[in-house]
């Protein structure tokens, strides 16, 4: 008998006949003589539609406690359909909100971070025989104020719980069959993962793949819970999330991401002298503007130039904050451009093969494909290239490094 955590997305639950279908694939495992505890999103749509309805109400309504309040109400609304449905089938189901569990998170509305899951409620239920269903994406602070640990924040409540009862695994259900070696729908030949390890998945899911938020991840590392993605809508085996182990350091590559969300900024003839880093990235930081790849040039003549990429959403803050900073400095010009995407590699066996940077750089200036700025890892490569190359992008990478056959190219630099 095993302990699992189940947790279902807003497409999986986002009509009533898909609540059942959940409730049916608990059932299957309950009769497999296994306890479950189910985590549910919000339906599909419910939370844009709240987020629209605290628009409404306020322009002030981000980040305050009415605003988590308002949003943590579409998972009370899952959570209790799916307690109903599994009635139904005669199975016994306690839901519980995050304020009940209770999941304790810090203060900061919207983007809040779990400090503590008290377990003896979940586990006493268990005891009981029944399925514990819990509202994903909540908690409550030491205040007593409802939190909501934003979006995509259910993967983590789900991995969370499964650490803190130290559930034997954790199955996260979206509507695609697992993690894939890049985006289906940009590349046909694209292949499903069998086992992906936890830092080739923190890569991924950080660099723009959207099927496990990243913090999930992270949580799922530091307690060492094994994850399977998989889909809610046929029984494939999904790819499993664990421990890196030698099978893995084979490949060289497992993964293509691209991210088209992002903003370069770059700042000309930069005195060169000490402090000037930090004059211009501080009061990014503390205006919460997150700085990703930067690149700075070799000093001429005792001046460098600077370039950095921030999310889209960020540009239009970050821009005039940086020409700001750049007059003070006397910094010869500021530039922007948001019409760019970061292309990646991602793979745990990059560690013990040579020649996978130059593969991609050669494969991309084949193809035409001009880089703008090159940023890497022990586990990844990053490019940033004009947006409207994207999908060719994707497209020859995923060639050259063969990652579309079954077995995958294993010396790359042979």
């Amino acid at each position: 008998m095993a302990l699992i955590v189940k947790k279902f997305g807003g497409t999986s639950v986002g009509t009533v006949d898909k609540i059942k279908n959940v409730g049916e694939r608990v059932k299957a495992t309950l009769e497999k003589g296994n306890d479950v505890v189910v985590v549910l999103s919000a339906m599909s749509g419910d939370t844009n539609r709240l987020i629209g309805l605290a628009n409404e109400a306020s322009s002030r309504a981000l980040g305050t406690p009415a605003y988590d309040m308002i949003l943590s109400s579409g998972e009370q609304v899952s959570i209790g359909l799916l307690a109903l449905a599994l009635s139904e089938m005669g199975i016994e189901a306690t839901p519980m909100l995050g304020w009940q569990v209770p999941i304790v998170t810090d203060s900061m509305n919207c983007s809040a971070r779990i400090s503590e899951i008290k377990t003896e409620g979940i586990l006493g239920e268990l005891k009981k025989g029944r399925v514990v269903i819990v509202a994903g994406f909540q908690g409550v602070d030491p205040e007593g104020h409802i939190t909501t640990l934003g979006r995509g924040g259910s993967d983590t409540t789900a991995v969370a719980i499964a650490a803190a009862i130290k559930a034997d695994l954790c199955e996260i259900y979206t509507d695609v069959d697992g993690v894939f070696t890049t985006d289906p729908s940009i590349c046909k030949e694209a292949r499903k993962i069998e086992k992906i390890s936890y830092d080739e998945m923190l890569e991924m899911a950080s660099l723009g793949a959207k099927v496990l938020q990243t913090r999930s991840v992270e949580f799922a590392k530091k307690y060492d819970v094994p994850l399977m993605v998989r889909s809610s809508f046929s029984d494939r085996e999904g790819t499993l999330v664990c421990k890196e182990d030698k099978e893995m350091e084979k490949v060289a590559v497992s993964g293509i991401t691209y991210n088209k969300n992002e903003a370069k900024i770059s700042v000309v003839r930069v005195p060169d002298r000490p402090g000037i880093a930090a004059m211009l990235f501080k009061p990014l930081t503390e205006k919460g503007i997150n700085v990703d790849m930067i690149v700075q040039n070799i000093s001429h003549a005792g001046h460098t130039d600077m370039t950095f990429t921030v999310l889209k959403e960020d540009y239009p803050r970050a821009f005039d904050i940086v020409k700001e900073i750049a007059d003070d400095i006397e910094a010869e010009n500021v530039d922007g451009n948001t019409d760019i995407a970061k292309i990646s590699i991602v793979g745990a066996g990059m560690r013990s093969h040579a020649g996978v940077a130059s593969l991609m750089f050669e494969t991309l200036s084949g193809n035409g494909v001009n880089i703008q700025m090159i940023s890497t890892s022990e586990i990844k490569v990053s490019c940033i290239i004009d947006e409207t190359q994207t999908e060719k992008a994707v497209e020859v990478l995923h060639k050259a490094f063969e990652l579309g056959k079954n077995e995958v190219k294993e010396e790359v630099g042979i």
